[in-house]
């Protein structure tokens, strides 16, 4: 009998039923389409030799003047430099606290820091410096001043922290001296719910109460990083912002410092890249002042240097306040123009020069931006996700894209819970140029329902096949290839104790984030060198006998011709089978079938009114792009 050529077009559709899709993929996870046909994604790979503390929420690379590659990484912790395959802490440090002293017992690692009303939480991360630990004592000044310190337990006047080693000498009783330091707050490390004064209304409450029923959202700590130059600028998220300089001596030696006569309250910063300029959004009216902090206020620096914020008629220093929305959630650098995005509109800042500086329009309404790192340019496009469900772009003029993975992601649908509130500041967007892609990574939940939700999931769009998909690749941070060959991801373990150089007395109570490189080989690869194997799949909706009725009658599909491109170990095609739309799948007696490169043909026996497919892999070094389904599919009955 002539063989039938099933067509399948290329996309995800995760709106209709699984009959209503025929003719399109309706599932999948681990697969990309390129070239109109779905494939296997490319492995990835640990590096950095270790992991960082926390869920990493913003990731930026680049070169400094002499050709060397850094990559910064912002958690809700801490604040890294990845150089050469290592990490580097360089967290500015708050305020120090003087006059602190030293309690030790013997045979044990812990030692109780005295200090009067320190105020330090559990799980802050301190330095010391200026330190002296009395000569009968078996730990030595340098003991203290060589290591990041976890905070473990808090008394009023008192801490503990764990040492390298143990007291082997005369215990220390309220002895020495020392100043401590304690990184600056970054955040939460999830999205959630606060209470507290202010957060209701007059009188609902009695005097010097907070209240317990109305509510505030408390952002995860998280930082938007950008270079100017070879220059790091990195701000805290409604806090300060801060500058580390890869071009000065022994740069990876030192800490980031506070940026000199900046706001010490904005939302985000970004380098206006054509001008020369640093943004600051959502910032204070008054520098210096945080109680002036304007969710839709706008400051700039004198054009090549951010150190002058206050304008005059000799700089090109400015500021702007926009007028629709509540708040600034998002910026990006485009082509010649700055992107912003409130909670409800779209505007577009481009430098014009003097006097006025900068030209700000607004572009669009109702449609705002759905998270802080939600927003990502490629090739002259700035795409992100909305605040009530979609997906936007802009490219000259802004457009919602239209998606049937749109359900899927953003409403109740089978496990997926989705992301249908206004705001998630933990998803991230990315480009991924080697395959056209912008991705999205999100919770398949709601973080203030649920705090143990992180980004599980991702929706890829390739804006130049025009194809959808979707995946449980899991990353709490991801870089486009352009600095490095490859795209680098953080990936987050709520579970895991960070293990990076010079952190002493570590707890998993923030977790730990590990580092990758994407698209390399075909396995994940963690950090030990242990590989596993990327399960891949794609299935598709139902289909039924061509040109006969549409499902009327049963068919028969007696064989069919295995079709693959760069199919590398094995793949497994099953043909699943129904007698009408509502039944469960179920595979033909034959299968599921095991194809390599030199399989002709399989005989496969599969009957029903309906039949889908499924094309998997489920070992280490298997990869492939499916190509076609050619079967032998004809008019049967039942015996």
């Amino acid at each position: 009998m002539p063989l039938t050529n099933v067509q399948i077009r290329p996309g995800l559709n995760k709106s209709d039923t699984p009959s209503g899709a025929e003719g399109q993929w309706i599932d999948g996870n681990f697969v990309r389409f390129r070239y109109g046909q779905p494939e296997k994604i490319g492995g990835f790979q640990a590096i950095g030799q270790k992991t960082i503390s926390g869920p990493a929420r913003a990731q930026h690379c680049w070169n400094d003047l002499e050709g060397r590659k850094y990559a910064a990484l912002g958690t809700s912790k801490a604040l890294y430099i990845y150089y050469e395959d290592a990490f580097y802490d360089i967290t500015p440090l708050a305020t120090a606290i003087t006059g602190a002293t030293f309690t030790s017992t013997a045979s044990s690692s812990t030692i109780t820091v005295n200090k009067n009303s320190h105020v330090l939480d559990v799980g802050e991360y301190i330095t010391f410096t200026s330190v002296t630990v009395p000569g009968s004592s078996s730990f030595v000044d340098t003991d203290f001043t060589s290591f990041t310190f976890e905070v473990l337990t808090t008394a009023t006047n008192s801490f503990t922290i764990t040492m390298q080693t143990t007291e082997t000498g005369s215990p220390m009783t309220a002895a020495g001296s020392a100043s401590i330091n304690p990184y600056e707050e970054i955040g939460p490390t999830i999205q959630t719910y606060g209470y507290g004064w202010g957060t209701s209304t007059w009188g609902t409450v009695g005097w010097g109460n907070q209240t317990t029923s109305t509510q505030v959202i408390l952002d995860p700590g998280s930082w938007s990083l950008d270079n100017f130059g070879q220059q790091l600028i990195a701000t805290i998220k409604d806090g300060k912002t801060f500058v580390w300089n890869a071009g000065a001596a022994n740069p990876l030696n030192n800490r980031a410092t506070i940026m000199t006569n900046a706001p010490t309250s904005s939302r985000q910063t970004i380098v206006s890249d054509r001008d020369r300029h640093v943004v600051h959004f959502g910032t204070e009216t008054t520098i210096g002042n945080s109680t002036t902090q304007d969710p839709m206020f706008i400051r700039f620096s004198d054009q090549e240097n951010f150190s002058v914020y206050e304008p005059t008629s000799t700089n090109t220093a400015g500021t702007f306040r926009l007028d629709t929305g509540n708040k600034i959630v998002a910026a990006v650098s485009g082509k010649d123009y700055n992107l912003i995005l409130t909670d409800t509109a779209a505007y577009v800042m481009q430098f014009v020069g003097p006097p006025f500086t900068f030209s700000i329009r607004q572009v669009g309404s109702n449609c705002g931006c759905i998270g802080q790192h939600a927003v990502v340019y490629a090739d002259g496009q700035v795409f992100w996700m909305g605040t009530g469900g979609g997906f936007f772009k802009y490219d000259g003029t802004v457009k919602l894209l239209p998606s049937l993975v749109e359900d899927f992601v953003f409403t109740t649908n089978g496990d997926n819970i989705g992301v249908n509130y206004s705001s998630n500041e933990i998803i991230y967007a990315s480009h991924n140029s080697l395959f056209n892609e912008i991705i999205w990574f999100y919770p398949s939940g709601k973080p203030l329902v649920n705090p143990a939700v992180q980004n599980n999931r991702s929706v890829v769009y390739n804006y130049v096949e025009n194809t959808w998909s979707i995946m449980t690749l899991a990353r709490s941070t991801y870089h486009d290839a352009s600095t490095y060959d490859l795209p680098y991801a953080t990936e987050y373990d709520s579970t895991a104790t960070p293990t990076f150089a010079g952190l002493s007395g570590a707890t998993n109570t923030f977790g730990a984030s590990k580092y990758f490189s994407q698209e390399t080989g075909t396995n994940i690869v963690d950090l030990n060198g242990t590989e596993t194997p990327i399960a891949a799949f794609i299935q598709s909706g139902d289909f039924d006998l061509p040109q006969e009725g549409d499902g009327q009658f049963l068919m028969r599909i007696s064989r069919f011709l295995p079709d693959f491109k760069n199919l590398q170990g094995n793949a497994i095609i099953t043909i699943n089978l129904k007698d009408f739309p509502i039944d469960a799948n179920a595979s033909s007696s034959l299968g599921p079938f095991t194809i390599n490169s030199s399989t002709q043909k399989i005989d496969t026996r599969a009957r029903g009114r309906l039949a889908n497919l499924k094309i998997e892999n489920t070992a280490n070094n298997e990869t492939w792009r499916f190509g076609t389904f050619r079967a032998d599919v004809n008019v049967d009955g039942r015996r």
